[in-house]
């Protein structure tokens, strides 16, 4: 119901003027029944006055105790919101001592509710925002009238292309940290302008962008990744038709997928063998990792990955690594012996470097 005060909020009210004025207070319901009051018997007792305010919608000034039903003297002043009279408040008391006290009540009410208004008008708009972005990217059916009505109210184009970019905040990272992080993905989308974005549940902040304003604010992502590169992982997804932000986000994901150690951004753009990698099971990949490059030390992962690095030299790798040559054949003969690959087959290292792609 428009302009409510909930029983609540209406003894939280008349506590605290209670508290500044030393005298009792009372809200009254337009039936003339208290519904909030500093004297608890009072609360469901019949107020005449009261019921007399909201019949002539005037101030009514009672000097006596007892000359009214259920009323004491003092100030019983009518409450109205955007044109409809919803309450009484009375204050007991001398009326020239009290009358301040009853438009200080008058006061906090209307500021309670015009706040508890906002506060629904944006959960409301909070709720629409989050349905329209999971309904796109999830290819989720959304009726057409209502999101071109939400579209026009946000004044955004949608035959424009959009990119959806995955925020994820790092599970076990310490409470001061996730909050920090948290602050500044919220920070990074307002910065960029862009105004469909939304939190899913447990830990990914979802942002939908269009192409061309990711152009001139891609270096706040790249800002926003080196600045927690231990709590955060960003994918940023292809540039797709609105409609179509279900590709954006599948390949939001894949882009983290395809993060190695140390790496915590990847743009879906960039990449090429990991856009199949990105796509494995995590068992598969789990079983291929034990059949080869789990077999190793990492320090012979880290030695096959400058290898792979120089493109199978040995020359550039053994220079790269500071050892011989004949040291690195040494050690990449012994990798063979450990996985059972050979590095320096084409067939056997395209396995071992497949391998080292999907570590995580």
């Amino acid at each position: 119901m428009k302009g409510q005060i909930r029983k609540s909020v209406a003894q939280q009210i008349v506590e605290t003027v209670k508290d500044v004025s030393g005298h009792d207070v009372n809200f009254i319901d337009k039936n003339g029944v208290i519904f909030a009051s500093t004297d608890p018997d009072r609360v469901g007792a019949f107020h005449e006055i009261g019921r007399q305010v909201v019949k002539t919608g005037q101030t009514i000034e009672v000097e006596t105790d007892g000359s009214f039903f259920g009323t004491q003297k003092g100030v019983n002043i009518p409450f109205h919101y955007q044109g409809e009279l919803i309450a009484v408040i009375g204050i007991s008391g001398a009326p020239n001592e009290v009358r301040k006290f009853a438009y200080l009540a008058q006061r906090i009410t209307l500021l309670i509710l015009r706040e508890q208004e906002l506060n629904e008008q944006s959960s409301s708009e909070n709720a629409q925002l989050n349905y329209i972005i999971r309904s796109l990217i999830m290819g989720e059916p959304v009726n057409y009238d209502y999101y071109m009505d939400f579209m026009r109210k946000l004044q955004l184009d949608t035959k424009a292309s959009f990119r959806t970019i995955v925020v994820r905040v790092e599970g076990q990272c310490d409470p001061a940290s996730r909050s920090l992080a948290e602050s500044s993905v919220y920070q990074a989308f307002e910065q960029t302008g862009a105004k469909l974005y939304t939190f899913s549940y447990p830990n990914e902040y979802i942002l939908l962008i269009e192409a061309e304003r990711f152009q001139k604010w891609d270096h706040v992502f790249r800002h926003l990744s080196k600045s927690h590169q231990k709590t955060i992982k960003i994918g940023i997804g292809s540039s797709a038709p609105l409609t179509h932000q279900d590709r954006s986000y599948q390949a939001a994901q894949i882009a983290l997928a395809s993060l190695a150690a140390g790496q915590n951004l990847a743009l879906f753009d960039q990449l090429n063998l990991e856009i199949l990698l990105g796509t494995i099971p995590a068992d598969a990949k789990r079983r291929f990792l034990e059949k080869t490059v789990l077999r190793l030390t990492e320090r012979d992962q880290e030695l096959l990955k400058t290898y792979f690095g120089c493109g199978m030299s040995l020359k550039a790798a053994s220079d790269a690594l500071f050892i011989h040559k004949n040291t690195l054949q040494y050690q990449l003969d012994r990798i063979w012996k450990e996985s059972g690959y050979n590095p320096r087959s084409f067939q056997d290292a395209v396995i071992l470097y497949l391998g080292l792609k999907l570590l995580p």
